[in-house]
């Protein structure tokens, strides 16, 4: 029999969750039959909105198998973050941390990871290095897509330029407030806001009289907790000279979505509003760290109901498009780790089944019954991030600083069996 012809692959957002889905379709796919991949980007260039994520160590792994690690590493992007260090904001107390320095002190798993804090415009950085060296792989921005159909042989989209794309299948990778799934897959599942926003911003270090920097009390990275929210203050550079401000809180909703964005851009006002509700921390340097803010922007979380619809016969939704929940310390490694399966599958019809003439949906379904546990787990556990930054009296506050230790003793060997975890070699079942 001959081989049959290579795929055509569309691709909507040219994001990481998009472009990391791209580099793990050519990674599993046939080596004799790379598909021919097309994202097409909203934006006119490649773009990403927020501040720092703590890249896990299940993140990095997959990143490594990609390429796009080495690409990191080679630009020197990110501070390595061995630990997540937690703090009572109104005694500055340890009380607890989330590590990743595994037994030995040098990372989790077989090849060892630790973590690593980075700007999501450096992750992105990296990973388009790592598409560049893809012939297969096309990157189009300034496409805005409006229609999307399908029948028995493809999918095919309409921009709002007039032009147009056709390929054999479409995975949705364009985020929360996809347009795949919402002209297409399943229209009346929109997003739901949480309830919190997460208020970010990068403080350059001041220096001390002796022309040191001020100091920290972190080493990398520190979750302050307070009765009005928590703040992430962590370094993001191997050289330690800035430092991320990242603020989640309880915010009252806004009516439309201009709304969010004049409020988002109010910068003045966000300030005020995070020295207000950090108020009283006893370390004086978390009020520096807030004044000397730059770009500080404030960003609404918005989530997705549980469970819904991922799948049509030949379109699929990846990442936030499909289930887009509040951050919960492993948010981005569960994108990639999406990506990684969904190609496996999809590797394995194209290698067993799609000459037999199987639909494609064979792949999708097989997906689907491998990842669905693992999301909707990953969904309850961060309704509790929406609980812990809620506004909270004094009492409640006590009563927390006694519960997050406990909780992160009780969780520490679930969280570090998905930090060992690879998905690149694990059983997919079909």
């Amino acid at each position: 029999m001959a081989p049959a012809k290579p795929m055509d692959i569309i691709i909507l957002g040219g994001g990481i969750a998009g472009l990391t889905t791209a580099l793990s379709l050519t990674k599993f796919a046939p080596s004799s039959s790379p598909p021919n991949i097309t994202l097409f980007e909203i934006r006119p260039e490649p773009a990403t909105i927020g501040g720092a994520v703590n890249l896990t160590p299940n993140a990095l792994r997959l990143l490594s198998h990609l390429g796009a690690l080495d690409e990191m590493r080679a630009k020197n992007y990110g501070a390595e973050c061995l630990a997540v260090e937690v703090y009572d904001l109104y005694t500055n107390a340890k009380i607890a941390e989330s590590s990743f320095r595994g037994p030995d002190g040098k990372g989790l798993g077989d090849p060892p990871f630790t973590a690593l804090r980075i700007t999501r415009g450096e992750a992105l950085k990296g990973v388009l290095a790592a598409i560049e060296k893809h012939n297969n792989i096309k990157l189009i921005c300034g496409k805005k897509t409006i229609k999307i159909e399908e029948d028995d042989a493809g999918v095919s989209i309409e921009f709002e330029d007039g032009g147009s794309a056709r390929a054999d299948i479409l995975i949705g990778c364009d985020g929360i407030h996809s347009v795949t799934r919402l002209k297409h897959v399943e229209p009346e599942r929109k997003a739901l806001y949480s309830g919190i926003c997460n208020a970010f911003g990068f403080a350059p270090r001041r220096k001390i009289s002796s022309g040191d920097f001020e100091p920290t009390h972190f080493s990398v990275s520190g979750m302050n907790f307070g009765r009005r929210g928590m703040l992430l203050t962590s370094f993001h550079d191997p050289n330690q000279e800035s430092i991320y401000v990242g603020a989640l809180m309880q915010v009252p909703e806004i009516a439309d979505r201009n709304g969010w964005k004049a409020a988002g851009k109010d910068a003045d006002k966000t300030r005020n509003e995070m020295l207000e509700r950090y108020a009283g921390a006893a370390n004086p340097h978390i009020a520096h760290w807030i004044q000397d803010a730059q770009g500080l922007y404030l960003w609404p979380v918005f989530t997705l109901s549980k469970g819904g619809k991922w799948a049509t016969d030949r379109v699929m939704l990846i990442g936030d498009s499909a289930h887009a929940m509040p951050p919960q310390g492993e948010s981005t490694g569960i994108v990639f780790e999406d990506g990684v399966l969904f190609s496996r599958c999809l590797a394995k019809w194209i290698d067993t089944r799609r000459q037999e003439g199987v639909p494609v949906k064979e792949a999708f379904d097989a997906y689907e019954r491998l990842r669905r546990t693992r999301i909707d787990t990953a969904f309850d556990e961060s309704q509790s991030v929406v609980k812990t930054v809620q506004d909270t009296p004094w009492l409640g506050h006590k009563i927390k600083m006694n519960v997050v230790p406990w909780y992160l003793w009780w969780t520490r060997a679930y969280r570090e069996k998905h930090f060992v975890e690879d998905v690149t070699c694990c059983d997919i079942g079909y």
